[in-house]
Order: structure tokens, then sequence, then C-alpha cells
């Protein structure tokens, strides 16, 4: 009897120490999480400071052509991280012969016609020069890297397209030569890492446009909610009057004569629930008879995000980039399952590499493209890959001086060129919809011709 005391007594010591371990271990664990806490509040509350001061002085500059470009090179920002990677996927997809098309400034910026309104007088419209049939050759599809592998394409569900896969060519067209070379003479020579955003800008905007003016697909009747920071709000420009018809959701409505556009940007908010105004948390807000969602997100996660907040897919834990992206894309297709979704990757900016630089810990900001990338895969969300087109990426100081006077937000130019981006790639979608039958539709359309066929017997 003694015995089975002394065994029982051990057991209960054992057991004890064991709670008691693990009682320290989650105390432990807490006790740093509250400081980790208060720390990244601090920091945030830094960067937030460091951020306005670099965009006052990227601001600044941004009117002098030659003293910016020789601030970036001084400071190492004319470069584009992963650039190796982005370098050789574009080689893979490139087409083998592009044509110089001499348009000037003025022609090449004119604006789209919007889908089925008669632009006012005002307004100017595409001229003859940027619609030629040989701008875009082959699928004109949304494009994906990850890493440097192309995705060939996510399929895509709702009311809008019936679950067509979008894959195949990228998008092609023709080089517009830059009109501010001349200013831009301080430019190095070729590197296989120097940022060329402009040139490439520029060549996107006019295939952009090409698809707007050519498309007959009518948006009138079609509601569209814009999710984002302060990209889609505009908010950069909130001094200047009516500034909310400069963001890119007001002139994307514009453009595709849209049924309403309703626009959700919030200034200084992020995808993850680490910083304010989480998408994940106020994603009810979008109206419930909307019909297309895009979700712009991402730069300010990489202004604040470490491997901690990063997060990983395996986990997908509370408060990380990947869990609550992964929330918030789940709750999407959840809650409005008749709305086509979009995912919009960031544009490259030179801020973030600005804060990169005093502190390691910060992430490229590649990293969460590609956890964007893959969650969109899973879910069947399509991409437009801002980050990896090279559109409007601050990294080339002609973007800056023509698009983003502060190296991440858009003049009212700059949100034009993303807005028309943006209905393109909307016409897009709905042009792979209309061309290429779902799987299940296929079938149904297959087993629908062989009943009228067996009819058409009978009735002979």
């Amino acid at each position: 009897m003694n015995k089975m005391n002394r065994v029982l007594l051990m057991l209960i010591a054992m057991a004890s120490i064991m709670l008691l371990a693990v009682g320290i271990d989650r105390g432990i664990k807490h006790w740093e999480e509250k400081r980790w806490e208060s720390e990244r509040e601090a920091f945030y509350e830094q960067s937030r400071n460091e951020i306005r001061e670099i965009q006052t002085t990227i601001q600044t500059l941004s009117e002098d052509p030659q003293a910016l470009t020789a601030y970036m090179e001084e400071n190492g920002l004319n470069y584009v991280e992963d650039e190796e990677e982005l370098t050789e996927s574009a080689a893979e997809e490139a087409p083998e012969e592009v044509q110089d098309l001499p348009v000037e400034a003025e022609a090449d910026m004119a604006e789209a016609e919007p889908a089925g309104e008669e632009s006012p007088e005002e307004e100017e419209t595409v001229s003859g020069n940027t619609a030629s049939e040989n701008i875009i050759s082959g699928n004109m599809l949304i494009k994906s890297f990850v890493s440097g592998n192309s995705i060939s394409g996510n399929s895509i569900s709702g009311n809008i397209i019936s679950g067509n896969v979008i894959s195949g060519n990228a998008v092609s067209g023709n080089i517009v030569t830059d009109p501010y070379a001349a200013d831009f003479s301080l430019r190095p020579p070729t590197k296989s890492k120097v940022c060329a955003s402009y040139e490439e800008t520029m060549r996107i905007n006019q295939n952009d446009k090409a698809v707007i003016a050519g498309s007959d697909i009518d948006f009138s009747q079609i509601k569209i909610t814009c999710l984002g920071d302060s990209v889609t709000a505009g908010s950069n420009l909130s001094k200047l009057e009516n500034y909310e018809t400069m963001s890119y959701p007001y002139q994307l409505g514009r453009i595709l004569n849209a049924k309403e556009v309703v626009n959700l940007g919030i200034g200084g908010s992020s995808i993850g629930r680490y910083w304010e105004n989480a998408f994940v948390d106020r994603y009810s807000s979008i109206p419930a008879d909307t019909d297309i969602i895009i979700v712009m997100g991402g730069t300010n996660d990489g202004f604040c995000a470490s491997e901690k907040e990063l997060g990983s897919l395996e986990e997908r834990r509370d408060r990380t980039f990947a869990g609550d992206l992964d929330e918030l894309l789940r709750k999407l297709k959840t809650d409005y399952p008749d709305a086509e979704i979009v995912l919009a990757t960031p544009l490259s900016n030179v801020l973030h590499d600005m804060l990169r630089r005093d502190r390691s810990f910060l992430l490229p900001q590649s990293s969460f493209v590609k956890i964007m990338n893959q969650l969109a895969a899973e879910y069947g969300v399509p991409v437009i890959d801002l980050y990896g087109c090279n559109l409007l990426n601050t990294h080339d100081a002609a973007v800056i001086h023509s698009f983003m006077p502060d190296g991440v937000h858009g003049n009212e130019m700059g949100y034009r060129v993303l807005a028309e981006h943006f209905a393109a790639e909307l016409i897009r979608i709905y042009e792979a919809g209309k061309t290429e039958p779902a799987e299940g539709q296929q079938a149904d359309m297959e087993e629908t011709a062989g009943t009228e066929e067996q009819t058409d017997e009978r009735q002979l």
C-alpha cells in the first residue's frame, strides 16, 4: 500500500512539474508576445514617420529629373529586386520580334474613351496612333510570376465567368521610345538589374488602350468594389479639389462605363492584422450586390512585416500575412459567391528598399507576392500581377517624375495608367470567359448537342 502511495505521489509530482513547465512556457511566450507587440507599435510609428520623410524628399526631387536620378543612383535605388528571376521569366515569354512604335508622349497618354460612352468634348480620346491590330499578339491574358516561374493561369468561377482557366501567352506589343530620355541622361549604361520601368509602363499602357478601344463588352450593369489601401483611396491627393475623381477606382468606372464603382481604400491599411484597418476585418463593407471585387494590397505589409508576421502557408496563423490573406480570400469566396474576385499584387516601390536598409528583418516584396500568387491559385482567383509586370515601378526615376511623384502613390496620370491597366485586364478576363467555356460547361454543351442530334434523327 505504501508502495502504491509513493508511486501515486511520484506521478502527481511529475504531472505537477509538467503542468508547471507548460505554464511557465506559455507565460514566457505570452510575455514575449506582449513585449513584441509594444516594440512593434513603436517600430510602426517610427516607420510611418520615416516613410513620410522619404516621400517628402522624393516628391521634392521629382520635379528635377537629373537631381532625382542622381539621388537614386547615389542611394542604389535604381535596381529592381529579384531582377534576374523576372528577366528569365520575361525572356521565356517574350516575342521573337518587337516593333518600335514612334508615338509622341501626348498621344501615348491620351485618355481612352470609356466603353459604351461618348467622350466629352473636353476629354482627349485615343488617337489613331494607339490602336493597331498588331499591338497585341496571342491571347490577351493575365500573367503571374512566382520566383521566376510563370503561372499559366487561375481558374475563374462565379456568375461572370463560369470556371474557365486562364492560361497561355504573355501580352506582347510595341515599345514606346522614352520621351524623357534627354532629361534622364544620368542613367547608367544598361545592366541586368537596372530598372527600366518607364519604357515597359508605356508599352503596357499602349496595349491596354488598344484592348479598351477594341472592346465591345458592356459593363453598364456591372458593379465593382475596390478594396485596398491609400493607392486605392488616392488619399495622397486629398489636398486637391475633387481628388476622389483622380483615384484609380473612379477612373476605372469612367473607362468601363461601369454601373458603379465603390472605393473601399483606406490609407495606411494592410492585408494582415499587424497594422491598421486590416482588409480581413473590413471586407464585410463590400456591398452584397457587387459583381467584381478587386483586392489590391501588400504595400504597407511590406513596410512592417518580418518573417514572423509573414507566416507560412503550412500554418496560416491569425495575425500573419499568409493566415489573414487566406482568411480574406476564403470569406470573400463564401460570402460573395456570385462575385468575381480579382487579387492585385503591389506595385514595386523604392520606399520599401529605403526602410529595409536599416531594418534587416524586413522582407523583400517578392516574399509577399509569392504568397499572394500561391493563395490565389489555390482559391481559383485571377491575379493582376502589378509587381511582376514592372508597371509603374518607382525604381525608375522617369516613372517617379511622370507618374509616381512620392515614390509610392500616383498623380492623376499615374492613377489613370493604373486604371487603364485594371480595365484592360478585366476585359481580358471577360474575353477569356466568352471564348473558353468551362469543362463542366463544355460537357453540358456536348450533352445538349447530342440530345439535339438524337431528336433530329427521330424527326427524320
